[in-house]
Formats: structure tokens, C-alpha cells, sequence
């Protein structure tokens, strides 16, 4: 089996109701449901939540809700690994089937990347994940104080030039594979046997407060034309 689990928590803070909140014109989990029906890569695609109404939108949306998730599963700290564990023990999956947490709020994940990342995922790959580059070197990165000074949080790459410094790379935070066992076992997603997926920077956009809503609404409607 070939399983995708959208995680989808009732209770986020910053941004109340986001998963199912109005995103161009549709409930914003529905564009990651969506985009894994439409990878063609899926048996089942099933929501992971605590939360009444989001089942009933994931339903609309063509997702399965074969549970609710458990409260202790569903805090604001509970991390996305055991939340796919749940998942693959209570739907009884086999250790070798392919399983992607695919985040609800990832309207701008491409069904063409989902079925790569599922290719990538070799015998010897514990995840394969989504990953993008930093827009400016980290190595220069600063510190901004509360009275206003800045200083270099590495002094030594004050004079060194910006294109002799190694690319950095982080989490696109749209989807992570792996096998059902490594799920189950609690492997740490970023541990050796990692793989990145490499995805452009203009189709990744991180949404965790209203200003980075706004942008990733404009960014998507930019995408869409």
C-alpha cells in the first residue's frame, strides 16, 4: 500500500482554524488533498485530526477520516513524527509500504513532486524530504538586538564573498516519505539515511503567521496565472 497521512491539528494558535481556512477561494487543506489525488501515486489518502469540522471538510474534499487523533497527539508541541506512527498503526500497515505526511497547509506542493519524492525513496533511504535553498548565505547572518545594534553571528565570514560560500538547504516543509517502519520505530526525519527532494524557492513558502499568509495567498495566485 501507498498511503499519504495529512496531518490536520484543530488548534493552531497564531493562524485560528488555518487548516480549513479560506485559501484562494477553497478550504486550505483542500489543495494538499488535491495535489495527492491528483500524483496518481496514492491507495489511500487519510486526514489525521482531532478536530470535528476538519474531518467533515477533509471528507468534502475527498480525503478518507478513518479516526480521530488522540488529544495527546494534538498539543501544540506534539511533533509530526508520532502523528504518523498513529496513523500507520491504527490503519495496520505493512513495514515495507510507502507512507507521505503531506502537510495541510501546503497549497503550493506539486503532484509531480510527490511522486519523486516516492521514486527517490530507495532500500537504502530512511525519508526522502522537500527541501529548498536559503535565498542569502546563512553563514552572514546577523544578530539584531533589542536597543537597535546588529553584530555578525560569525565574524570570520565578514569579508568573505557571498558566492565562495556553501549553498544552504532547508526543510520546504511540504512533505516527508519514508516506509511505515521507519514511521513506527520513531526514526528522526533529519537522521543518517535522509534524502532531499529539491524543490524551487519560489513554490515554497513557509505559513505559520498572517503576514506569511498573505504572501503565500499572493505568491500562489501568481502561480495559478
Amino acid at each position: 500500500m501507498t498511503l499519504c497521512v495529512i496531518p490536520a491539528r484543530g488548534g493552531s494558535k497564531r493562524i485560528p482554524r488555518k487548516n480549513i481556512a479560506t485559501f484562494a477561494g477553497r478550504p486550505m487543506i483542500g489543495w494538499s488533498i488535491a495535489a495527492a489525488r491528483a500524483a496518481g501515486v496514492f491507495d489511500r489518502i487519510v486526514v489525521s485530526t482531532d478536530d470535528a469540522e476538519i474531518a467533515a471538510v477533509a471528507r468534502a474534499e475527498g480525503a478518507e477520516v478513518p479516526f480521530l487523533r488522540p488529544a495527546a497527539l494534538a498539543g501544540d508541541h506534539t511533533p509530526t513524527v508520532p502523528v504518523v506512527a498513529h496513523a500507520v498503526q491504527a490503519l495496520g500497515l505493512a513495514d515495507d509500504d510507502a507512507v507521505c505526511c503531506l502537510y495541510a497547509t501546503a497549497p503550493m506542493v506539486q503532484p509531480g513532486d510527490l511522486a519523486a519524492g516516492l521514486a527517490q525513496l530507495a532500500p537504502d533511504a530512511t525519508y526522502v524530504v522537500s527541501v529548498t535553498t536559503f535565498p542569502f548565505p546563512i553563514q552572514r547572518a546577523l544578530r539584531h538586538h533589542p536597543d537597535g545594534r546588529i553584530e555578525m553571528m560569525d565574524p570570520a565570514q565578514m569579508t568573505t564573498r557571498s558566492q565562495d560560500l556553501e549553498e544552504a538547504w532547508h526543510d520546504a516543509g511540504q512533505f516527508y516519505w519514508a516506509r511505515a517502519a521507519t514511521w513506527a520505530a520513531g526514526v528522526p526525519v533529519f537522521g543518517p539515511g535522509a534524502r532531499g527532494l529539491a524543490l524551487p524557492r519560489h513554490r515554497v513558502q513557509d505559513i505559520d503567521t498572517p503576514e506569511d499568509w498573505v504572501r503565500a495567498e499572493a505568491l500562489f495566485k501568481v502561480l495559478q496565472a
